[in-house]
């Protein structure tokens, strides 16, 4: 069973709708502006596969992009279909905890 950490409870737009904001399981709360998950992309296309590496160069990415639409992949990830046509993208749920959790720390 999927640890409550790792479980969303509700997903959406923060009430200024700037941010992508996740409620978890267990009470805690994530936000995300939309550049920062774009370049965290965890797909092949952005990271190589081999060694780990960010290929994705921030330059690369406008200040305005945002997501067009999001999906649920499985119970486990979402899928973002980004403004500048990315898509291939998958976030798993402990990998956007994660995420937070280490933005929240800085």
């Amino acid at each position: 069973m999927q640890q409550a950490r790792f479980d969303p409870a509700a997903i959406g737009p923060t009430e200024d709708e700037a941010r992508l904001r996740i409620e978890w399981r267990d009470g805690e709360v994530s936000e995300y502006w939309p550049r920062d998950l774009r370049l965290l992309c965890p797909c092949a296309g952005c990271v190589d596969e081999l060694t780990g590496v960010r290929t994705l160069r921030p330059e690369a990415v406008g200040d305005d992009v945002y997501p067009t639409a999001i999906h649920y992949v499985g119970r486990y990830a979402l899928q973002f279909i980004w403004s500048d046509g990315h898509s291939t993208g998958i976030y798993t749920f402990e990998y956007l905890r994660q995420v937070g959790e280490a933005r929240a720390g800085s």
